[in-house]
């Protein structure tokens, strides 16, 4: 009799166990993600439904304006971030978990093909009143922050830089009102390819997407002095559900890094 009571209690266990997954399954994953992770992420969370079933929705755009969103009231689970300061500002105030970095990757200058230029020459290149130079926006894109962050060190190579470079910078992308690509064009190689900058200022993983999309542009490398690199911060809703959990801790794991490492992203 015990034998049989048992055997039934492991039924039940069982089909509470398999209801529990089934549900974990069933919850699709909001994802707030930072544009220049889309191709990397893409992947990986297609990788991770073809792993675990459970659906990963992914939403892109500039972080600052991804981190706005939430604060409005966008159901995110997951937000992963081009910077540590915007998940920071969602632990602050409560409800997100303190932020880890995930991947990193670095400023390089995306130049169109009359741009005869190399890293030692760069910042000649930017002064130069006859180059127009593009940026993204400051505080809605972490992308426009780290640009800044480059006049900054420019500053201390060449007093004066700052100023100059503050002042001729166009802010194309990045912003809330900032014009959009046509369906399927990355928003670099589109910019670029309407002629809207001469050197466009942003991630060497968007840089070299966009030379995939118009060969004819030029990636050219920050020399040291100017270098600045950018660390990706990734959180979690705490009341996500499990599978928000795990989908942030594959991110970690060694088959995402592999696939962030083959678009071009540096190691956490």
């Amino acid at each position: 009799m015990r034998c049989k009571t048992f055997m039934i209690g492991v039924a039940i266990a069982g089909a509470a166990m398999t209801s529990v997954h089934a549900q974990t399954q069933s919850v699709a994953i909001e994802v707030y993600s930072a544009g220049s992770l889309r191709e990397a992420l893409t992947v990986i969370a297609a990788d991770h439904e073809a792993r675990t079933g459970t659906k990963v929705l992914l939403t892109f755009g500039a972080s600052g304006l991804m981190r706005e969103r939430i604060e409005k009231g966008g159901q995110a689970h997951v937000f992963t971030s081009a910077d540590t300061d915007h998940p920071q500002r969602l632990a602050q105030d409560g409800g997100w978990a303190v932020p880890v970095v995930f991947v990193r990757n670095a400023l390089c200058a995306l130049t169109q093909a009359r741009i005869d230029t190399s890293p030692a020459g760069l910042l000649d290149t930017l002064l130069s009143s006859d180059v127009r130079l593009g940026t993204s926006t400051p505080k809605a894109d972490p992308a426009g922050d780290y640009a800044w962050a480059l006049f900054r060190r420019a500053e201390a190579v060449r007093p004066g830089a700052y100023a100059a470079l503050d002042a001729k910078a166009l802010k194309l992308t990045g912003g809330a009102d900032s014009p959009k690509p046509p369906p399927g064009r990355g928003t670099y190689a589109w910019v670029m390819d309407e002629g809207q900058a001469d050197v466009f200022l942003t991630y060497c993983t968007n840089a070299v997407a966009a030379q995939r999309d118009v060969p004819r542009l030029k990636v050219v490398e920050m020399p040291p002095d100017l270098q600045v690199g950018a660390a990706y911060g990734l959180t979690v809703r705490n009341t996500a559900p499990a599978g928000a959990r795990q989908f942030a801790q594959y991110l970690l794991s060694p088959d995402a890094q592999a696939v962030f490492q083959r678009f071009g992203f540096g190691k956490p």
